[in-house]
Formats: C-alpha cells, sequence, structure tokens
C-alpha cells in the first residue's frame, strides 16, 4: 500500500469517525445553549451565543439523581447474577457431552432475538401477580436480554482453554467444582470481563421494560427519566439533551478504560489455535 493510499484510508476513517461522534457533540454543544437559542434562527449555530448551564441546575434539582442511582443499582445487580449464571452455563455447554449441545446453544441465541415488545405483556402480568412492580426485581428479566450474548462469548472461551489442564487437576484429585473455579475461570477472565461489560452497558440503555415494569418515578431509571422531561404543552429539549450527557458519560467512561479488555475478550476467543 503506497503513502497516497494510506492518506486516503486515514481520512476515510477519519471522516467515518466524525460521522459518529457528531450526534453526541451537538447534544453536549445544544445542552449549553439557552432555551431561546435551541429553536429559531440560532437552532443551528454550532456554539451558543450566551452558554449556560441552566439546564444542568434543573435537571439535577429534579430526579435524575435518583435515576441514576436506580440505573446503578439494577445494572450492577444484572450484571452480578447474569455473569455467574453465564459462566456456568457456558461451562457446561463447552466441556459436557449431551445430546443437543449445538441445538441449545442456538435456542439460547434465539431468545435474545424476539422483540421485547412480543414478551413485555406476560412479564407485566406475572410482576402484578407477584407484587414485583416498582421494584428491583426488575433485574430478572433482563437476562432476557444480557444471558445469550454472555454465554456465547463465554463458550467460545472455555472452549479455547486446553483440555490437559482439566484431565491434570483431575489427576491430582480436583473436583470438578474446584477444577472449574481455579483453573477455567481465571483463563477466561478476558471473556468474563468482557460479558460483564456487555451486559452492564446493555441494562444501562434499556427503556422498554423499566418504563412497563417501574411505572412509580421513585424506581425509574436514568433512560426513563429522560422521557419526563416535559410539561404539559412542551418538551424541556435543552434538559433533554443535558440528561443525555449525563446519562451517556458513565457507558463513555467504561468503554475508554477498559476497551483493550473489551476488544480482547471479544477476539481473544474467536481464534482456534
Amino acid at each position: 500500500m503506497n503513502k497516497k493510499t494510506e492518506r486516503l484510508l486515514a481520512a476515510a476513517i477519519v471522516l467515518y469517525l466524525l460521522i459518529i461522534i457528531f450526534p453526541f457533540i451537538w447534544v453536549f454543544l445544544t445542552s449549553l445553549k439557552p432555551e431561546s437559542e435551541i429553536w429559531g434562527s440560532g437552532a443551528f449555530k454550532i456554539l451558543a451565543d450566551q452558554p449556560t448551564l441552566e439546564h444542568y441546575e434543573a435537571l439535577f434539582r429534579g430526579n435524575i439523581l435518583n435515576a441514576l442511582k436506580n440505573s446503578l443499582i439494577i445494572s450492577s445487580i444484572t450484571t452480578m447474577y447474569v455473569t455467574i449464571i453465564a459462566a456456568i452455563a457456558a461451562y457446561a455447554i463447552a466441556r459436557l457431552k449431551f445430546w443437543g449441545k449445538r441445538l441449545l446453544l442456538a435456542v439460547v441465541l434465539a431468545t435474545s432475538m424476539f422483540p421485547q415488545m412480543t414478551v413485555v405483556g406476560p412479564i407485566y402480568q406475572a410482576f402484578v401477580k407477584l407484587n414485583w412492580t416498582n421494584s428491583y426485581f426488575i433485574s430478572l428479566p433482563y437476562s432476557m436480554i444480557a444471558l445469550p450474548v454472555a454465554i456465547y462469548i463465554l463458550v467460545t472461551h472455555f472452549n479455547k482453554v486446553p483440555k490437559e489442564m482439566e484431565e491434570s487437576a483431575k489427576i491430582d484429585g480436583a473436583s470438578k467444582m474446584k477444577t472449574f473455579t481455579n483453573i477455567i475461570l481465571p483463563l477466561a477472565l478476558p471473556g468474563i470481563f468482557t460479558s460483564a461489560i456487555i451486559t452492564f452497558i446493555s441494562v444501562w440503555n434499556e427503556f422498554l421494560l423499566a418504563l412497563t415494569l417501574n411505572p412509580d418515578s421513585s424506581y425509574h431509571t436514568a433512560t426513563v427519566a429522560i422521557t419526563f422531561l416535559r410539561g404539559q404543552f412542551q418538551i424541556f429539549w435543552g434538559q433533554v439533551t443535558a440528561a443525555t450527557v449525563v446519562v451517556t458519560i458513565p457507558t463513555l467512561i467504561i468503554v475508554i478504560l477498559f476497551q483493550r479488555q473489551i476488544i480482547s475478550g471479544l477476539t481473544s476467543g474467536a481464534v482456534k489455535e
């Protein structure tokens, strides 16, 4: 590849990245504009004539902090139990010999393809009967979203762990559980770490189940709280953009801090040695 081609490729990549991050930059700049500049002739100005933090001040006087707390609690609970269940299930699929193993993995992945709208009704009815609405029990149906992907990621990593290591541990007298916890899990940490991060982000951004199962404002998550930033006849777009920035920051920090681990976890199980 000559230098001219490399420069063109680099320019294309930079342009593509700018297109991707432009919406977030525009939302951030809009959150600094007074309401009068969001509309009218100044709507398309990149920088505000009179930058202000009034939208952020109004936002934090409202319910956003409680909503962020709810999102953090629900996402953390879901991440912990989904990662544990996914690790056990993925190890069984990767190592145990039984009929229909591939079919089982296909069924697990297929459950993630069902539209949420088709299952939210039965889940809501079950929650009403169990009196679980407006609670942190919402983390249970989130397994429908996060568990299939987590299992698939971990199956590839467990398949990469040499079986000879398990056989050596068995000869030394180690039980299945001890082999799993002391040998298999440490070797599969990149995949476990990746599945945990993906689970956290997917639950953090979920909207439909959170809105349906927790209608009480005291249990609203951050994504749901944004939709209630409106009055009787108008939407407070300044606060909406400010809330979008605030809600995006935690996941953005996670991706920036752990991007190497995420990439490593997604790719290390993809190559069969």
